[in-house]
């Protein structure tokens, strides 16, 4: 008599299915769709990261404060920094592997006004960044059509192109995650290829570059103010903001297999990967400039594309400009998944107006649809005073910066003050949790606080930074929307009620 061998394991659905119960012991019933592997995970982060969007888009805010020099050592040092950063936020990703992340985790380890507060933050951020990188995907499609047709890049036109990729990434986005991961997976090689040809063609094809010493040293000063480490300070914000969206891995992480552990590698993963890449990209500019001046003041409004029309002439200059748009549209896309599901979250736990709508999913995508709208509207919303103020789109990255970073580094510090009290996921830092914790909570304070301070001088309506208006706004409707909602907004305990399960039902349409 022969007895027949059991089948093998399958290996992929044991994770999920404990990643399931995971998510049901943190008190959520799964309706997304889990269908993004650790790779697709890694992609979303090192997409809105984007070197090729956000190095791209400051650069010419770069060469003004501080130049050169503190763009290069300031994105060495920053990057550091933000390494430690990214690696204590992992830790605590892999104990609460939720889609709303940063504020799930604030309010386990500190009570629910940390969470609420937390959120806001975290949404201002994300929000933000929808119209920073969309923005400058529009300022640099506007300096591509300058540069073939002699299209006149106004702030109307400009805003009407903004308009467009909002519309085309809020569409991409109804599709479902697993188009989304696919997406994020041809942008990670796009990015990585797209700076190996521009540095390449950078290296090879002018005749003239600048000298190491210009590259490393040239220090810049256009800002108006006269102390040489404020405005290096202030030019910190190029690779601080470049360095923003990683949590996009912690809020795709229900839709992600084995999300304890691929959802915190995907974090650290994207952060060290986009700060050699970052380096390499933004030295090969700057060898590449001919004319420092006429490069700040060029005709297309985009200081890089001034860079490779001199080096490269135009047909050059329009394929290279090709592989920064479409970077900046991968881009842009990835950032409006993370953003929507931070709006379905924070609507799930009744925390926004008219959560009973946002936390609304498609039965047949299993996507969060009207989150997917009010994101990209918002991001709108934001981008509105680029209208006004030639300094506006300054001042909307900004905003990205102090909503998002202070979000960041709240659930680090209360893990800090828990102790032995957290209990820590598969995935952690062993002895090194607590020097890297404060290091990363001290940073965040510092780049929080510089970034809320004057850009030029002397400030003027136009000129001002308004990140600071936009921040006191939604610290106040946070704070007048609490009482409001305070009663109802809850993550919840553990196993969500019987009450809970079939709200989340219904919202399955």
């Amino acid at each position: 008599m022969s007895v027949s061998a059991p089948p093998p394991p399958n290996t992929e659905a044991a994770p999920q299915k404990d990643e399931e119960q995971r998510l049901r012991e943190l008190g959520y019933q799964p309706v997304l769709a889990r269908r993004m592997g650790g790779f697709g995970n890694f992609a979303i982060s090192f997409s809105v990261i984007s070197i090729l969007s956000g190095c791209m888009t400051l650069y010419g805010f770069g060469m003004s404060t501080g130049g050169p020099a503190v763009m290069m050592w300031g994105w060495a040092g920053v990057g550091l920094f933000v390494l430690c950063v990214g690696m204590a936020l992992a830790e605590v990703t892999s104990a609460y592997p939720t889609s709303g992340a940063l504020y799930y985790m604030a309010d386990r380890l500190g009570g629910r006004k940390w969470g609420w507060y937390t959120g806001w933050l975290n949404l201002l951020g994300l929000l933000g960044a929808i119209a920073g990188i969309d923005y400058g995907a529009a300022l640099f499609t506007g300096a591509l059509l300058n540069l073939q047709w002699g299209f006149d890049p106004t702030p109307g036109s400009t805003m009407l192109i903004f308009l467009c990729i909002l519309l085309l990434h809020a569409v991409l986005n109804l599709f479902g995650v697993r188009l989304v991961s696919v997406l994020n997976s041809i942008s990670v090689w796009w990015h990585l290829a797209g700076v190996a040809v521009i540095v390449s063609v950078l290296a090879i094809v002018p005749s003239n570059h600048q000298s190491p010493s210009f590259v490393f040293t040239e220090f810049v000063n256009d800002t108006g103010w006269e102390n040489p480490l404020y405005v290096a300070a202030i030019g910190l914000l190029l690779a601080q903001y470049t360095f923003c969206g990683y949590d996009a891995s912690a809020h795709l992480s229900e839709e992600t297999s084995n999300a304890s552990v691929t959802a915190a590698k995907g974090i650290v993963r994207a952060i060290w990967v986009s700060w050699v890449a970052g380096f390499v990209l933004l030295a090969g500019l700057t060898f590449a400039i001919q004319d420092y001046a006429g490069t700040q003041n060029s005709a297309t409004g985009v200081p890089p594309a001034q860079i490779l029309i001199d080096a490269l002439g135009t047909a050059g200059a329009t394929a290279m400009l090709l592989i920064v748009i479409a970077a900046q549209l991968f881009c842009g896309n990835a950032e409006v998944a993370a953003a929507s599901r931070m709006v379905f979250a924070f609507s799930r736990d009744n925390a926004l107006p008219g959560s009973g709508l946002w936390r609304r999913v498609s039965a047949r995508t299993q996507t969060p649809v009207p989150a997917v709208w009010l994101s990209v509207c918002v991001a709108a919303l934001l981008a509105v005073p680029s209208l006004y103020s030639a300094t506006a789109y300054g001042a909307v990255t900004a905003i990205n910066v102090i909503g998002i970073t202070p979000a960041y580094a709240i659930p680090i510090y209360l893990k800090l003050r828990a102790g032995n009290r957290f209990e820590r996921g598969p995935w952690h830092l062993g002895r090194w949790s607590k020097p890297i914790g404060w290091i990363a909570v001290v940073w965040v304070a510092v780049v929080t606080v510089l970034f809320l301070l004057p850009q030029s001088s002397p400030v003027t309506v136009e000129s001002m930074n308004y990140a600071s208006i936009a921040l006191i706004a939604v610290l106040v409707l946070a704070t007048v929307w609490w009482f409001v909602a305070r009663r109802s907004y809850g993550t919840p305990a553990a196993y969500g009620n019987a009450r809970e399960q079939a709200e989340i039902a219904e919202g399955i349409v």
